[in-house]
């Protein structure tokens, strides 16, 4: 079907906010973990499978479907204003980035050096700035699409860039799981044009992973971040030797 790509997205966000994992299906279905997690990565399922999920879920199937509605028509992109109110508290742009990842209540208090109560107090701004809706037990119900993104030249990418950057390239980038390259060449436009095509895909399975991750348990994810920059350019040093 048409839909199978958001339908199984909406699911798995369904299944985060109740805390279930993707062991809890596997029992539910009677398949190993395995099998379970290849068929959310395939987005593999049959209308069969989707009735039984939604049974462990105790919801029908066109509740998915109204929350994928839903989810179809929430913010992929915050106003300056909202994103310069970010960058004024790091406490508050701290909550944002890990809510933004999936980040539960319980979640944020176990690992952050932040009180019951002032994570509830900026979790209360995050939904005044229409990022989450806080829910009873303060319990935290994303407003923004899987499509979301910071702005293009906004705050958020300024204060990354005078303030994180640096830090993120302190790095000898020796592990297995890290990559750095700097391949230089001189391309056409046409060329150009091809390999920034092949980025933004590459950019859009780190959001499609992120996105088949959210359903694991917060210890069985870690933080990683994706820095890629790409254009015609000519070293000022170099610039300089030109006749």
């Amino acid at each position: 079907m048409a839909q199978t790509n958001p339908i199984v997205t909406t699911l798995k966000s369904i299944l985060k906010s109740q805390g279930l994992t993707y062991r809890d299906v596997a029992q539910a279905l009677e398949l190993s973990e395995a099998s379970v997690k290849r068929l959310f990565a395939e987005q593999n399922l049959s209308l069969r499978r989707l009735d039984q999920i939604c049974q462990l879920l105790e919801i029908e199937i066109s509740d998915v479907v109204k929350q994928m509605e839903l989810n179809q028509q929430q913010l992929s992109e915050l106003t300056l204003e909202q994103e310069q109110e970010l960058v004024t508290d790091i406490k508050l742009l701290l909550l944002a980035h890990v809510v933004i990842n999936g980040w539960q209540f319980e979640d944020i208090v176990s690992l952050y050096q932040l009180t019951e109560a002032e994570t509830i107090r900026y979790l209360a701004k995050l939904d005044r700035l229409k990022l989450i809706e806080l829910l009873p037990k303060n319990r935290i119900k994303l407003k923004i699409s899987s499509k979301f993104a910071w702005r293009s030249g906004g705050p958020i990418q300024k204060f990354f860039t005078q303030y994180l950057l640096d830090d993120f390239l302190k790095s000898k980038f020796e592990r297995k799981d890290e990559s750095f390259m700097f391949p230089s060449g001189m391309l056409s436009a046409s060329s150009r044009e091809q390999f920034n095509r092949r980025i933004k895909q590459l950019v859009q399975d780190f959001h499609s992973l992120n996105e088949q991750d959210r359903a694991l348990p917060i210890e069985e994810r870690f933080s990683c971040s994706l820095f890629l920059a790409f254009r015609a350019w000519r070293p000022d040093v170099f610039e300089k030797m030109l006749r």
